[in-house]
C-alpha cells in the first residue's frame, strides 16, 4: 500500500471532499473545493472543514518517513473566508523531523493564491507502533 492510499482510507476527510495530489519525504500537497457540506451559518467554508484539510496534509507530511506519527497539537489562524465554488490548496512542510516530537507548518491557499490560514502542528511519533511500510 502507498502512503496516498492509506490516507485515503481516513473516511472522513475523503467524504469532505479532500483529494491528495502529492505526498513527498516532509511534504504534502491537498486540495478541496468548497460545496454545500462546508459551509457555515453565514453562507462561508466552516472553520473546521479547513482545520480538517490542514490536519490531513501534515498527518500526509509527517508520515512520509513510514513511522506512525498523530497530531497532539495544533494552531490554525484564519485569515480569509472561502466561498462556495472555491478551491482550497493546502502545503504542508515538516519543519522539525525529530525522532518523537515533530513540527509542521500548512499553509492553505486559495485559487487566486491568496493566504487562507496557516497553521502550526506538533506530532507524535509512536515508538511501540509497528513501521507503516509504505510501497514507493
Amino acid at each position: 500500500m502507498t502512503i496516498k492510499e492509506y490516507f485515503e482510507g481516513d473516511r472522513f476527510a475523503m467524504d469532505a471532499g479532500i483529494i491528495i495530489d502529492e505526498i513527498g519525504e516532509g511534504y504534502a500537497r491537498l486540495h478541496m473545493t468548497v460545496d454545500e457540506r462546508h459551509l457555515n451559518g453565514a453562507g462561508w467554508c466552516q472553520g473546521g472543514a479547513m482545520f480538517t484539510l490542514a490536519d490531513l496534509a501534515f498527518a500526509c507530511a509527517t508520515n512520509s518517513h513510514g513511522k506512525d506519527t498523530v497530531t497532539v497539537s495544533a494552531n490554525i489562524t484564519l485569515l480569509r473566508g472561502a466561498a462556495p465554488g472555491t478551491t482550497l490548496i493546502a502545503e504542508a512542510r515538516e519543519m522539525f523531523d525529530h525522532k518523537t516530537l515533530p513540527f509542521g507548518e500548512v499553509r492553505i491557499t486559495d485559487d487566486q493564491g491568496q493566504l487562507v490560514a496557516v497553521m502550526t502542528s506538533s506530532g507524535y511519533r509512536r515508538h511501540n507502533a509497528p513501521p507503516l511500510g509504505f510501497d514507493k
